[in-house]
């Protein structure tokens, strides 16, 4: 004896149930089958709505009445030929005559009770089980069908009724036993009370009627029909990589149904488990998918999470209070007043200082549940025992499950790892002493991050999805998306990294995918964008909360830079090429750094001193090793190098200029380079996270161009630069008689830096810096005599694109 239990997508119209009935006939050749069959698709939600809707006096509840007749009409024409049509059709009919009588009471009295919504609940699985029925009568094939209200006993609690199994058992027994036929066709969710009124036996209870079956038959084993190929590691409409599940234990299904897993109704497993009976989840639509065996033993594998689940529409009640410690029964009287209003109670923690008790349940009993509660404890709250009950709304609970967590070290870990590194707070904690489930309770806005960085932490070895905001496509913007498209597949293949752009913007405009940009075609893309407004942007980003995510500033504006602290403090890590967070007031400084740490994510602008030269990181390590800064020595601007090492006299100094910013060695306003300013920013950022407290109005920098040149706009300045042609020709002649170089210089010493241009000497360290390049002069603890060096190219879109992405490739590895 074998039982099939298909579902409402399987049923859902004629073409479905052919297919169901090739699987059916092919099961019957091995032994006899017990089809339960489930009401067409949508046919269940639009009975209990006509009901609803006649109860509060509308009319239109007779358009779905006719919706549903014509849903069935139109199978039976799909199913029968015509010439054998019209038994079916007079059943239908008279089925929906039924229907539309109980819809004109409940129309006229302007009332739906529970027995009565059961009642009109029925019709769905009646009218759908006789039409596998009728198929199978017009094919000629032997069958029989069977009203499940003559074989499944229950109580009277409408709406979830509870089975009497030992006259159940001897019921199914004696009347399907009994017959000869190799094929017994019967509704699910239906059955019937001692009086033989219609009950029902919960939402989803289709598959705890094939349970009922299996287990009343002692079937072989007992098959969920459905349309997907099993269960699996995530709900696959979350994670686009979900993977199905082969095997699993009886307490690993039960534990993933109850906290959402749509594929299997939680009562289903119980009856099934105790009797030992196999259950095996399939795909009507991909018969030949091994799909999910339910079993004693499943065989083990590597991964110790076997599934994540998630259910949504909670709320958590929070009862707080000193008068609860060291005081007996309190839970007790907590857990009794939700019973009384039936406040199903889905997670329950509390604090070892027993100051608290956290319990969670659905959304739609919240109300009633703090009703109930402060009743019950109004002599302690007047007194102030205790607080009332506090609401926290619109929560989820996500939960590892597995039996292979147990005695597993680092499960925990890991998750809440994973979590806190995207961002996601943890409202509360539960986990049975039987270890195979963790259960976090979080807002339902996180639950689709929470869960695809949960699957992406204890299943997807193969790679961890980073998605990429970009801000500023100018020269270093292109260079860095050039990189990214060149070393995406090598990302993947190496690191196992999946880099996806996700954003692009420029000054004017905005493109956003959040299935990623094709790096290709991203030009076109942006050039048809929407107009750019950064708080836009901004809330798009914080919308999509995807995991991993990462903001990249390629820019110099302030208003881009304006925009970190809100992203920090969503754990969205940031990375800056702009200068003008990090030398901003020191206040904004320390209030980014400290919300990076507080959000658990990264801030990272090891471009704002050095393009892609590891001055930031090397200075970090020095202090993370417990060394201390003396002094510092560099040149800092590998443009003012360029244009020092270039100016010799015979070309005027406007001219080397013009070629530095040709070459993209300038930021887009040159005279940041040349007055210094950019300069002065780079040591303040440096001096900073040496650990000194320090603004720029305290860097001391001394100007080598006339003030003329600093006024007005690009154009002017490069006229100006000309017309004191005779002012560069005397600085760099006074230096060449002197057997120097000039070169633009920034310190610091014991608290004070500066900046401003030098002549110097062979013996000194920066005289033979050729080009662009960039040199940094650590002097500390360690290195008192001979510094430490760090020397390279500092200037020019490729090699500044390139620290930026190995920020990127920083803040992905987190």
């Amino acid at each position: 004896m074998q039982v099939l239990k298909f579902g409402g997508t399987s049923v859902a119209n004629g073409a479905n149930i052919l297919r169901v009935l090739d699987i059916v006939l092919e099961a019957a050749r091995q032994d006899t089958v017990v089809v339960v069959v489930s009401a067409l698709g949508g046919i269940t939600d639009a009975l209990m709505a006509a009901g609803q809707r006649a109860a509060a006096g509308q009319a239109a509840y007779q358009e779905l009445l006719l919706h549903i007749e014509q849903r069935h009409l139109e199978a039976v024409k799909e199913l029968i030929p015509v010439a054998s049509q019209s038994a079916a059709l007079s059943q239908v009919k008279r089925r929906c005559n039924e229907l539309e009588a109980i819809c004109s009471s409940v129309f006229a009295l302007g009332e739906l009770s529970a027995r009565t919504l059961d009642r009109l609940m029925s019709f769905g699985e009646l009218l759908s089980s006789q039409l596998v029925a009728a198929r199978l009568q017009a094919t000629g094939t032997a069958h029989a069908w069977h009203d499940s209200r003559a074989l499944i006993r229950t109580n009277s609690r409408f709406g979830a009724a509870e089975v009497d199994f030992a006259t159940t058992n001897q019921l199914i027994r004696d009347c399907v036993a009994a017959g000869p036929q190799a094929i017994h066709v019967v509704p699910g969710f239906i059955a019937a009370d001692a009086a033989g009124t219609t009950t029902t036996l919960g939402r989803g209870g289709s598959d705890y009627s094939g349970a009922i079956f299996a287990v009343a038959l002692q079937a072989s084993r007992l098959e969920i029909w459905t349309d997907v190929s099993g269960m699996m590691t995530a709900d696959p409409r979350l994670v686009r990589h979900a993977q199905p599940i082969a095997h699993i234990s009886y307490q690993e299904a039960m534990e993933l149904s109850h906290f959402g897993a749509k594929v299997l109704y939680p009562p289903t497993i119980q009856p099934v488990m105790h009797a030992g009976i196999p259950l095996r989840i399939k795909n009507t639509f991909a018969p030949a998918d091994y799909g999910t065996l339910v079993e004693v033993a499943p065989p083990r594998t590597r991964d110790t999470v076997r599934g994540i689940s998630s259910i949504g529409g909670l709320t958590l009640l929070n009862l707080e209070g000193s008068g609860m410690v060291g005081v007996p029964g309190f839970s007790k009287r907590l857990f009794e007043a939700l019973a009384r209003e039936r406040v199903n109670v889905i997670l329950i923690t509390q604090s070892s200082s027993e100051h608290s008790i956290s319990v969670a349940v659905g959304a739609a009993d919240a109300e009633r549940a703090r009703t109930a509660v402060d009743e019950e404890f109004a002599h302690e709250i007047s007194t102030r025992r205790l607080e009332p009950l506090r609401l926290e709304t619109g929560l989820a609970i996500v939960a590892l499950v597995g039996e292979s967590m147990k005695n597993h070290p680092g499960i925990s870990g890991r998750l809440f790892s994973a979590l806190g590194h995207n961002g996601v707070n943890i409202r509360a904690i539960a986990q049975g002493s039987s270890e195979k489930n963790i259960s976090t309770v979080i807002q339902a806005s996180d639950v689709k991050k929470a869960i695809n960085v949960l699957h992406e932490a204890f299943f997807e070895v193969e790679y961890k999805q980073i998605n990429v905001f970009i801000v500023g496509v100018g020269n270093v913007g292109r260079k860095l998306l050039g990189q990214l498209q060149q070393q995406q597949r090598y990302l993947l293949d190496k690191l196992q990294l999946q880099l996806r752009v996700v954003a692009l913007a420029n000054s004017r405009q905005y493109v956003l995918d959040p299935n990623g940009l094709d790096l290709n075609t991203w030009e076109d893309r942006l050039a048809q964008g929407q107009e750019l407004q950064l708080n836009d942007l901004v809330e798009q980003i914080h919308a999509l909360n995807l995991r991993n995510s990462v903001f990249v500033d390629v820019t110099a504006a302030a208003e881009v830079a304006d925009c970190y602290a809100a992203l920090l403090a969503k754990s969205v890590a940031v990375v800056a090429c702009n200068k003008v967070a990090c030398a901003s007031a020191y206040q904004n400084y320390a209030r980014l750094k400290s919300l990076a740490r507080e959000f658990n994510t990264s801030f990272l602008f090891e471009t704002n001193v050095g393009a892609a030269l590891p001055v930031i990181g090397t200075l970090n390590d020095l202090l993370r090793s417990g060394d201390v800064v003396q002094r510092m020595e560099a040149v800092l601007s590998g443009t003012l190098n360029f244009v020092f090492n270039h100016y010799d006299g015979r070309r005027p100094f406007a001219e080397v200029v013009r070629q530095a910013q040709d070459e993209g060695y300038t930021e887009p306003d040159p005279r940041l380079d040349l007055s210094g300013t950019d300069v002065a920013r780079k040591i303040l950022i440096l001096a900073r996270e040496a650990g000194v407290t320090m603004e720029m109005a305290d860097i001391d920098n001394t100007a080598f161009l006339p003030a003329a040149c600093l006024a007005g706009d690009v154009p002017a300045f490069y006229e100006q630069l000309a017309a004191h042609e005779s002012h560069f020709r005397q600085l760099y002649d006074a230096a060449t008689a002197a057997g120097r170089k000039l070169r633009f210089v920034a310190s610091y010493n014991d608290g004070q830096a500066a900046v401003g241009l030098q002549a110097v000497g062979p013996d000194h360290d920066l005289y033979q810096l050729k080009g662009k390049d960039n040199v940094v002069l650590f002097y500390t603890n360690r290195y008192a005599e001979q510094p430490l060096v760090v020397k390279g190219a500092g200037a020019g879109a490729d090699v500044t694109a390139a620290g930026v992405f190995a920020d990127l490739m920083r803040a992905a590895r987190v």
